[in-house]
């Protein structure tokens, strides 16, 4: 019995954040596309979502940012950092921002990526395809012309103009093109959990100390969705050591943590969310090309990742009908996607890089220029509103010029700077 042969237009593996939203885009615009996903199912995991401004601009379009279950779904204006202890360094108020993305969504667990993959199987049923595992590229040449798979084990040919790896920092389909890579392990990770809050509990916080960094974030049914970070692969351990411990040491980093940490009554509440960084020397081959985290996984202090693959795909679906038009998927047409996105991604990765440096730190002085730094933005209109724009991904260029790193350690007065009195703060 000969192998099942699908013929498509764009083939995408992976049904992640830049997967599904591109696949959407396409079925929005009456192009074909299949997308394979190894999973059974919709994701299930504990892992909150924070939808960024531009990641909202994403849903917007698409159709469905109002359609996100009101229950499940908290908007936050107000991000406040602290040092451990308690100490207000400095707020940020996505109010400042631009209406109307301007405040963050906090979401319960998987909810705008339900809303996604709901809305695909609306617009084009059976087109994606769960327990879908990809097995390798078909090629003329040195022309991707589709891939081969499995599905429910059973083997299949699938035959595409453009084949998108959006299947994770441990692409398979980079690997198969032959995509040099370098993965970057972070040696920190994160213990996430999801609580239940106090009344009141409206802003987020954000705590960092030597070697300590404890996030509080304000969810939807009077509920906190907290991340705490952890050495990597030490989630284990940290559980062998208790729940006493791990409340003790929030409540020692987050004294207003007293009133929470009590709901946090068996690990089955937690979970665990490793760290990496991709670069990858290119993006696009003859037939294919690489979105999302395949392409240019990212720190979470740079708050952008997820949010990145959604633009990724948007930017890809808008260049697709030109490529179909054209008859023209080479590598030379497609690297439009990459010239078009790689300075932003690149900006996004060494900020998030140099804000593990700071932020994660355990030395002294470090840690002190790095709380003046929170200081300063916090007096300084001006700066404050290039880190959050850059945050919110509406600034595509660094937030700080060398000058404005000097100004910023307090090391220099900002004549341009608007300051914002301590009745504001």
């Amino acid at each position: 019995m000969g192998r099942a042969m699908i013929e498509t237009d764009v083939a995408i593996v992976g049904a992640g954040g830049g997967g599904a939203v591109l696949a959407l885009m396409l079925a929005q615009q009456g192009v074909r596309s299949l997308v394979l996903e190894r999973a059974a199912g919709p994701p299930q995991g504990l892992r909150g979502e924070i939808l960024q401004p531009n990641g909202q601009r994403v849903l917007d379009r698409l159709g469905l940012l109002d359609k996100l279950p009101p229950h499940a779904v908290r908007s936050v204006r107000r991000f406040n950092f602290c040092r451990a202890g308690g100490e207000r360094l400095c707020t940020v108020d996505y109010g400042e921002l631009p209406a109307p993305y301007n405040r963050a969504l906090v979401t319960l667990p998987n909810v705008a990526h339900h809303a996604i993959l709901d809305a695909l199987e609306q617009q084009n049923p059976g087109a994606l395809w769960y327990d879908a595992t990809f097995t390798g590229l078909r090629f003329d040449g040195s022309r991707v012309i589709g891939l081969q798979a499995t599905r429910h084990g059973e083997p299949v040919d699938i035959s595409a103009r453009l084949v998108v790896g959006a299947d994770g920092a441990l692409s398979k389909v980079r690997e198969s093109l032959g995509i040099t890579a370098q993965l970057h392990r972070y040696p920190q990770s994160y213990l996430i959990a999801i609580l239940k809050a106090p009344p009141g509990f409206d802003e987020a916080r954000y705590l960092v100390g030597k070697r300590e960094i404890l996030g509080l974030f304000p969810a939807s049914g009077q509920q906190v969705y907290a991340f705490y970070m952890i050495k990597a692969g030490s989630y284990e351990a940290v559980k062998a050591q208790g729940l006493e411990a791990l409340r003790r040491a929030w409540v020692r980093i987050d004294p207003g943590m007293e009133g929470i940490v009590q709901e946090l009554v068996d690990w089955s509440q937690t979970g665990y969310m490793p760290t990496g960084r991709v670069k990858t020397d290119r993006w696009v081959a003859d037939g294919a090309l690489l979105i999302g985290d395949a392409a240019h996984a990212m720190n979470p202090h740079a708050s952008q990742g997820r949010m990145q693959a959604m633009v990724d795909a948007v930017v890809v679906a808008d260049l697709i009908p030109g490529w179909l038009k054209k008859n023209d998927f080479s590598a030379e047409a497609l690297r439009a996607f990459e010239v078009a996105r790689r300075p932003h991604v690149m900006m996004l990765q060494r900020l998030a890089d140099e804000q593990c440096r700071f932020w994660n730190t355990g030395n002294p002085v470090v840690a002190y220029l790095r709380d003046r730094v929170f200081r300063t933005l916090d007096r300084n209109a001006r700066l404050r509103y290039r880190v959050l724009s850059t945050t919110a991904g509406l600034r595509s260029r660094p937030p700080f010029s060398l000058l404005d790193r000097v100004m910023a350690a307090g090391l220099l007065p900002d004549p341009r700077a608007q300051v914002r009195s301590s009745d504001e703060a």
